[in-house]
């Protein structure tokens, strides 16, 4: 595992950790990936998605424990809550509505994403955005009221967006920056703060995660 370098995000100044040759063996996940049924999980992923072992999840909870307290204030480590491998393979044009905004996990100051790229080829990113009306690049419950109701004035006012993978600005967003993905890079970043999926056109939309863009999604969360 490389050195981790440290982004300081927009205006709030969010941590991200960008962190490569994150696994010993990132081989050998995609090959357990690809021995695993994937299904479609929750109505957010436009993908489908996979249970990573518990004791796999773990171990990354633990290797990344020393930088959540060094980086982002929080010892002991949350636990894990959900952990997944994942491949985006749904056509653009078939997204619901909810995915073709910017996101974010939940409110909680305890709630880390580690995101970790094993496919290879081109994988696109992850890219934060800030709420236009607010000026909001992270949610947290004070702000949770406010940011649903800006967002509800927006699609009142410019529509919902067209059926496409986001790919920058928009009328409500304004995107502020993008980490590239890249094999076996990590991105760990608080749950809280707005994002998405950055797919260029040449990403391989595929069901096959020795082909397609494969990613292993660790959440930790507590109270």
């Amino acid at each position: 595992m490389q050195t981790p370098r440290l982004h300081r995000q927009g205006r709030e100044q969010n941590p991200l950790l960008v962190i490569d040759d994150f696994w010993p063996d990132p081989e050998m996940l995609r090959e357990d990936a690809a021995s695993l049924r994937m299904g479609e999980i929750g109505p957010h992923y436009p993908g489908v998605r996979a249970e990573v072992p518990p004791r796999l999840a773990e171990t990354i909870r633990r290797k990344v424990a020393p930088l959540l307290a060094e980086h982002f204030g929080l010892d002991p480590a949350p636990r894990v809550s959900e952990a997944y491998y994942s491949l985006v393979t749904t056509d653009p044009a078939r997204l619901a509505p909810i995915q073709r905004l910017p996101h974010f996990d939940g409110v909680e100051a305890r709630r880390i994403a580690v995101l970790l790229f094993l496919g290879h080829g081109v994988q696109g990113g992850t890219a934060f955005y800030r709420q236009r009306e607010t000026g909001f690049e992270s949610v947290d419950a004070a702000r949770l009221d406010r940011f649903k109701g800006a967002l509800a004035d927006g699609v009142r006012a410019n529509g919902m967006p067209e059926a496409a993978y986001i790919a920058g600005d928009t009328p409500l967003y304004e995107r502020i920056e993008v980490q590239p993905g890249a094999y076996n890079r990590a991105l760990v970043y608080a749950g809280n703060t707005l994002h998405c999926a950055d797919l260029p056109p040449e990403v391989v939309l595929s069901g096959d995660p020795l082909v397609g863009r494969l990613t292993l999604n660790v959440f930790l969360f507590d109270e």
